[in-house]
């Protein structure tokens, strides 16, 4: 958290505010927010490049600056990034001071400030010089997005092929598909009436297909509604997503099943709380690897 539809929201909410700005100042507060890159030199060189474009890959935030040079943001569990607040936020990681041409011209400038929070300290920022470093870097660690047309559901299954560790927790590693998060694990599993605890490699291919269409409905009904705010995620002028009022089993253990009227659980998979309705989502005959499918998880 946040996962895919989180960052994507923000990055639709800032794209179109900040590209063209200049970056006239950067102040890193705390300095694991950049490690190992020390904090003067990160600072250094931001300061100055505009702002091209701003992209998201997986969860990932990707500042296109002038000249070839990049920032890689990851927001982590409980990352935000405010737009020109009225205060400086607690928690405060880093600022960045922006400026545009103002309409008034005479060399007048318009500015503001971009401030990130992150009240447990896990978000990372990287400055890469060359673009195709980054390339480099996001293609080791991470795999198709599910949103594109090119990430198929026979290529799914080869992925899946002899893999015994319980499907959601393939979903959640991000070389296997990019972006998603336990949220929207439990939603697109689902939706496709796969148990998580269900070994991956044991999925037929027409199962592959629906949950790849179960995952895509999941994902984009988070876009819309802008975000799940379970905890800390917020959009960039403070207010909170709505996904959390739309979902179908994602934290409504003991509530009635929305498809069946059966109740739902919590159990832990792969050592993640999750949520399941078993009439719906047939428990594997046999246990999988890693999985505690029959042992429910305390509320929190």
């Amino acid at each position: 958290m946040p996962e895919l539809p989180e960052v994507e929201t923000l990055v639709r909410q800032l794209r179109p505010l900040v590209r063209g700005a200049r970056i006239e100042r950067a102040s890193i507060i705390d300095p694991r927010w950049c490690a190992p890159q020390q904090p003067a030199a990160v600072a250094a060189a931001l300061t100055g490049l505009r702002i091209e474009e701003l992209s998201r890959r997986g969860k990932y935030l990707i500042w296109r600056l002038e000249g070839g040079r990049c920032l890689l943001q990851h927001l982590r569990m409980t990352g935000v990034i405010l737009y020109d607040p009225p205060q400086l936020p607690a928690h405060l990681v880093a600022v960045l001071e922006l400026s545009w041409p103002d309409a008034r011209g005479a060399g007048a400038r318009r500015r503001l400030r971009l401030a990130v929070s992150d009240a447990r300290r896990f978000g990372t920022a990287e400055i890469f010089d060359d673009p195709r470093a980054l390339e480099r870097h996001l293609a080791w660690r991470l795999g198709p997005e599910p949103l594109e047309g090119s990430f198929s559901a026979a290529g799914l299954k080869a992925a899946l092929r002899g893999r015994r560790a319980p499907v959601k927790a393939l979903l959640l590693d991000q070389r296997l598909v990019a972006g998603v998060g336990n949220i929207y694990a439990d939603e697109a599993l689902f939706r496709a009436g796969i148990h998580p605890a269900r070994a991956a490699g044991s999925l037929t291919l027409a199962q592959c297909e629906a949950l790849l269409q179960a995952l895509r409905e999941a994902l984009l009904a988070g876009v819309s509604a802008r975000g799940a705010s379970i905890d800390d995620f917020r959009h960039i002028d403070g207010v909170r997503g709505s996904f959390q009022d739309r979902f179908l089993v994602h934290r409504r253990a003991g509530q009635p099943c929305p498809a069946c009227g059966g109740q739902i659980e919590k159990l832990r998979v792969a050592g993640r709380g999750t949520y399941v309705c078993a009439r719906c989502q047939p428990p594997p005959r046999r246990r999988s690897a890693g999985a505690r499918a029959a042992r429910p998880a305390p509320e929190r």
